[in-house]
C-alpha cells in the first residue's frame, strides 16, 4: 500500500500549479485550501458588509427606532458573525497545514 494513496505513492504537490491546477485535480494530489481561504474571506467580509447595510436600510424604512437599534446591535452581531468565519476558515487552514506537515515528515517508501 502506497504512503500517500491520493496521489499515486506521492506526496501532495503542496505549492505547485495554480488556484485551477488545485482546484480541478481530481486526484487530489495538491492543497486548494491555502490558496482559496484568503478569498474565501474577503467574499464573507463583503457579503456580510452587504447584508448589515441592507438590513440597516430596511429597519430605517420602517421606523427610526427600529434603525438605530439595527445600526447598534446589528453590527456587534456581524462582528461575531465575521469572527467566526474567520475561527472557521483558520480551523480548515490549520487541518490542511497539519497534514501537510504529516506529509513532509512521513518516511518516503
Amino acid at each position: 500500500m502506497p504512503a500517500y494513496p491520493s496521489a499515486g505513492g506521492q506526496p501532495p504537490n503542496v505549492g505547485q500549479g495554480g488556484f485551477f491546477a488545485a482546484l480541478f485535480d481530481f486526484s487530489f494530489g495538491s492543497f486548494v485550501t491555502p490558496k482559496i481561504v484568503k478569498l474565501v474571506s474577503v467574499l464573507a467580509t463583503i457579503a456580510l458588509a452587504l447584508f448589515y447595510v441592507v438590513f440597516v436600510i430596511a429597519a430605517f424604512s420602517n421606523s427610526a427606532g427600529a434603525g438605530v437599534l439595527v445600526l447598534l446591535v446589528g453590527a456587534v452581531v456581524a462582528l461575531v458573525y465575521l469572527a467566526v468565519i474567520r475561527m472557521t476558515l483558520e480551523f480548515y487552514f490549520a487541518i490542511v497545514r497539519m497534514s501537510q506537515d504529516i506529509n513532509e515528515r512521513l518516511p518516503r517508501r
